[in-house]
């Protein structure tokens, strides 16, 4: 997930990205496995781009997310779009 807009708790312009990664176990949530504002966004999703890793962006649902400890799953508040964005990922992959 990436942001960048205006958000009065950042820097103007200031991107953020999360990394998510989701073990298919039928227990298992999704979690936050890096998350950055910056610099260190632009280092997550340099890493993404590097490796086929597909990005979506979602403002909204980037700030929700970066505001989550790395290793920690995502809030209820965040599964359904989480769920349409692995939904659409698995969609890809099936292609």
């Amino acid at each position: 997930m990436t942001q960048s807009h205006n958000d009065p708790q950042n820097k103007p312009d200031e991107a953020i990205a999360v990394a998510l990664s989701y073990d298919e176990t039928p227990a298992s949530l999704a979690k936050v496995t890096a998350s950055g504002k910056g610099e260190v966004a632009e280092q997550i999703l340099q890493l993404a781009f590097s490796r086929g890793v597909k990005v979506r962006t979602d403002s909204d649902l980037a700030q929700i997310l970066s505001e989550i400890e790395v290793d920690c799953p995502i809030p209820l508040e965040a599964f359904a779009a989480v769920s349409e964005i692995l939904s659409y990922l698995y969609r890809c992959q099936e292609k």
